[in-house]
């Protein structure tokens, strides 16, 4: 007699974002077929008793292989990348497809699916970056691009080659508000940034310490402000990414108070690194150089906070995946290059989920269920991926994480799976790491040897929520809140 299923994963103690219960999964071609008890047989088991099992983690904010026009490269492609999500118990990932000034938007999604076709271990999609919204990108591309599934778009307030100024942000909001799409918004004011850069070069400031004195809390407090104000013109949701500490909190606490849909995104930067991150010796410093910066301390106890009382959605990585060593990653401009010539960003796709289990939820600082939340469910949710991902259910793709929480073990660049030679949270403990990870039912990771295939992973197409349930503050969104 044939078997029932193609894998049952016994004696799961299950955690959603809602719900906490022990139960058999049967999987069958990739998908979740059954949960329950005596589920019947099939061709190979698990036995998952005494460990937690996750939904696989959704990062919805990460940077792979993505061109750059300062000569830099991105030391993970689609291969590399997704490998180590893998390895730290993420099965989806969500990169971007960026723009250059002057070309087509059409042009840089059909080149970053000739970047990923083949390469991808685990599923992904794809978000866009608009830095150049021609009248063909906004009356003809975008909306077009949305209804294929590519239903969110990134804008930038900083940074030369992306900026975009009020008057575009508010013709791409009106784009969104039309055509059902989600923007995410990177809040930093862009010319006060570049003043406060000036000031600090006349005065000899150049070392990586001095990058999170050019980019102070105010900086990111105005665009904050600004982006929730453009976005409640328009009359759209927005989700405003990698908060990093108090001021641009209470902005989003105050619009949420007054019931405007302002998502937002945390990383684990803002968590486990600080300011003084940036001074360590020598150019050392700029491995942790990432926009916004890391504050301090008190900071982190605001983001945290922040994590628990809802105020964030999503927890992702921002993973930027830059060398330090070598002469395209954070040095390609010189070993001793001024800090606003360092390549901004950091990797993290690996140690994210493992970070927030061991010191969030085994910490004590926020429970499991906020858990799957911020690192799956609310990601799936808020870019059309779920019930596809994000949980586990009945019809659900088999994206699975079987946990080792009673395993300490300390962070080492050595044992993780990208390319990137350095890890900016060498030497912290954590308490949990996956033990087993399945994608759409495949093990690609077990007990510390990694199992997966190139080409394995599949391009999601993205669903949006209908203009007519965008518009508005009676928005309920796809997102789930608890």
């Amino acid at each position: 007699m044939p078997a029932s299923f193609d894998t049952l994963v016994l004696n799961a103690q299950i955690a959603t974002a809602a719900d906490l219960y022990l139960a058999d999964i049967g999987i069958k071609d990739g998908r979740i077929t059954a949960i329950g008890t005596g589920l019947g047989s099939a061709a190979d088991t698990i036995d998952a008793r005494g460990r937690l099992v996750t939904p696989g983690g959704v990062d919805a904010h990460c940077h792979l292989d993505q061109p750059t026009g300062d000569g830099s490269r991105m030391a993970d492609d689609f291969l590399t990348g997704t490998r180590s999500a893998a390895c730290g118990g993420t099965t989806t990932v969500i990169p971007f497809a960026a723009q250059f000034k002057g070309h087509s938007l059409r042009a840089a999604v059909d080149d970053y699916h000739r970047r990923a076709e083949g390469k991808a271990t685990i599923d992904y999609a794809f978000h866009l970056i608009v830095s150049d919204p021609s009248p063909l990108v906004l009356t003809q591309e975008l909306p077009q691009l949305v209804a294929e599934g590519y239903t969110s778009f990134k804008v930038y307030m900083t940074y030369d080659e992306l900026k975009l100024d009020d008057r575009q942000i508010l013709d791409l909001l009106s784009v969104a508000r039309q055509e059902g799409a989600m923007v995410m918004v990177h809040a930093e004011n862009a010319d006060c940034i570049a003043w406060l850069t000036e000031q600090m070069l006349d005065a000899g400031l150049s070392a990586p310490r001095y990058h999170a004195h050019a980019r102070p809390m105010l900086i990111e407090r105005e665009a904050t402000h600004r982006a929730i104000a453009l976005a409640e013109l328009a009359d759209v949701p927005i989700l405003v990414v990698h908060v990093s500490g108090r001021d641009a909190v209470r902005q989003i606490r105050h619009a949420q108070g007054m019931g405007l849909k302002v998502y937002a995104e945390t990383c684990p930067q803002y968590l486990f690194l600080t300011a003084e991150s940036l001074e360590l010796e020598g150019f050392e410093g700029a491995k942790c150089i990432c926009s916004p910066p890391p504050r301090d301390k008190a900071n982190q106890e605001v983001i945290w906070h922040g994590l628990d009382n809802g105020t964030f959605q999503l927890l992702s990585s921002d993973h930027a995946p830059f060398t330090f060593g070598g002469p395209t990653g954070k040095q390609v401009n010189g070993p001793n290059a001024s800090f606003d010539k360092v390549p901004n960003g950091i990797p993290g796709l690996e140690t994210r989920m493992p970070l927030l289990m061991s010191h969030g939820v085994a910490g004590g600082r926020i429970d499991v269920h906020q858990f799957v939340a911020l690192t799956s469910t609310n990601a799936a949710k808020l870019y059309g991926l779920f019930p596809r991902k994000g949980t586990i259910a009945v019809g659900s793709d088999a994206d699975i994480v079987i946990w080792d929480t009673d395993q300490p073990r300390t962070i080492r660049n050595e044992l993780l799976h990208h390319a990137v030679d350095y890890t900016p949270y060498e030497g912290i403990e954590v308490t949990a790491w996956p033990a087993i990870t399945l994608s759409r039912g495949v093990v690609v990771w077990q007990d510390g040897h990694y199992l997966g295939r190139a080409g394995h992973g599949q391009f999601l197409r993205c669903e949006r929520p209908t203009p007519a349930r965008m518009r508005g503050r009676g928005y309920r969104g796809p997102l789930w809140r608890p």
